[in-house]
């Protein structure tokens, strides 16, 4: 009997099957065409984005710089899931290994991670430079973006690999059907057969101190910007400030709310299928409107572009 038990153990946990979306499969074909243009749209704005910040020596900033790695984990959020979501689109029902299914796990949460630590760290960039302007220069440097770039990176690594490492001594000897389009921890915690009581302690304390930590900072610099900003002179500078803050505080609440959703309330069985459509929020849309609202309506962006392009047009007629 034990050794039967030791068998079927081995055998449940090498393989889960990714559900999807079982209830609109029939409409897969549409529905995988719409996301691969959001996921083509996204990769691309973020590009964009990326390459125009380390060729044009204008927007080698600290705002940029923070604006090209925001840009990069963005990328790699979307692309650790997206493809993913696509296959079950086109033919149902995926299955994943069992380590293929923690490495997808690992690189959402730890790039998702990143994501909320530059958030953060961004509206704090912009508090200063908006409501301090005099000490800027002496605070923000590219030294200091670089350092915090790195250390969101790094704390992110540290906190989700203790996580996964947790997740990954749990014991899987029941269903093996994740309700998801992905490996969502939260699925593969309820899916254990072993105590989980403490991994979803972890899973609380990382939520509270990722999101919720990052929520308020990114709260307390947003206001202090408003304040600042009904205190310019101008009412065309007070519209033109109220345009830009409202257009990123849209895309913050989009993403905070739905991660707020999925894993800052207490554990409940009969409302993690809800889970799924919330994950598309963070995983298809703020990904979608981030590059448009964050950078590429920014003018000195347009600018810089619209220089590259001219090298461009110069080149092929020096060519031809």
């Amino acid at each position: 009997m034990e050794i039967n038990m030791e068998v079927r153990n081995e055998t449940t946990i090498q393989e889960f099957i990714l559900e999807g979306f079982p209830a609109i499969q029939y409409l897969g074909n549409i529905f995988f065409l719409m996301h691969l243009l959001a996921y083509l749209a996204s990769i691309t704005g973020n590009m964009v984005i990326i390459i125009i910040t380390w060729a044009d020596h204008r927007l080698q900033t600290p705002m940029y710089i923070l604006l090209s790695t925001f840009s990069f984990s963005e990328c790699c959020f979307i692309t650790t899931v997206i493809p993913k979501l696509l296959s079950i689109f086109l033919s149902g029902r995926q299955t994943i290994s069992f380590t293929s299914c923690l490495t997808q796990a690992f690189s959402f949460l730890f790039f998702g991670s990143i994501i909320f630590f530059l958030m953060a760290v961004m509206s704090l960039d912009r508090y200063l430079a908006i409501c301090k302007p005099l000490h800027y220069p002496a605070v923000m440097n590219l030294r200091v973006s670089f350092l915090l770039a790195f250390f969101c990176n790094a704390l992110s690594f540290i906190l989700i690999t203790g996580l996964v490492l947790k997740v990954s001594q749990l014991s899987f000897c029941g269903p093996n059907v994740i309700s998801h389009f992905f490996c969502d921890l939260g699925f593969l915690i309820h899916l254990s057969c072993s105590d989980t009581g403490s991994v979803e302690i972890y899973v609380l304390f990382l939520a509270l101190l990722v999101i919720l930590i990052s929520l308020i900072l990114t709260i307390i610099a947003y206001s202090n910007i408003v304040v600042t900003i009904v205190r310019l002179p101008s009412a065309k500078e007070r519209q033109k400030a109220f345009s830009t803050c409202s257009s990123h505080l849209i895309v913050l609440s989009l993403m905070y709310g739905s991660c707020v959703f999925i894993y800052v309330k207490p554990k409940q069985t009969n409302r993690l299928d809800s889970n799924r459509e919330a994950a598309l929020v963070n995983t298809v849309v703020t990904p979608l409107l981030n590059p448009v609202i964050y950078t590429l309506r920014n003018k000195q962006v347009h600018q810089a572009l619209r220089d590259a392009l001219s090298r461009v047009r110069l080149q092929k007629q020096s060519f031809g």
